[in-house]
């Protein structure tokens, strides 16, 4: 393929349709995070994905995992991860079996916090997506996105 082939150009501007559906989204539910609940959308995941931890066997997430899960890297997960245990939405503790393993809880006012997030979240995403499925070039992306996961 060259830079000039038709179908580097189609993938191209697919990616750009991608990334801008991203970030419609993206900037959409910060503002009304923020504004509500003085939260970030990255604050906002990393609280939902803690929340679905688990006692049970593989159900605490090791750093990295969390950090894959929130598209951060490590370091900025750890930052994140102390900036919301400052504000006390997390806890840390050691790993009972492993001593070298650190594990990271949502605290009950981060659990609470969160709940009064969700709505908001979702309500914004659905804004969001609504808006974007107005343009054309954004339409099929924004089908390609319901779809995931829709029941059956």
């Amino acid at each position: 393929m060259t830079a000039t082939d038709p179908a580097l150009t189609a993938l191209a501007q697919g990616w750009c349709a991608l990334s801008l559906l991203h970030g419609k989204i993206e900037s959409h539910v910060e503002r009304a995070l923020q504004a509500k609940h003085g939260l970030s959308v990255r604050e906002y995941s990393l609280l939902d994905v803690l929340s679905r931890q688990h006692d049970g066997e593989g159900g605490h997430l090791q750093m990295k995992q969390v950090a894959d899960a929130v598209v951060l890297s490590q370091s900025a997960t750890t930052r994140l991860v102390t900036r919301l245990e400052e504000r006390g939405l997390l806890s840390r503790y050691l790993c009972p079996t492993d001593r070298r393993g650190i594990y990271t809880n949502v605290s009950e006012s981060g659990a609470e916090l969160l709940a009064q997030a969700r709505p908001t979240n979702d309500a914004a995403l659905r804004e969001a997506l609504d808006e974007a499925a107005k343009n054309p070039e954004l339409a099929p992306l924004v089908r390609a996105v319901e779809a995931v996961h829709a029941p059956a």
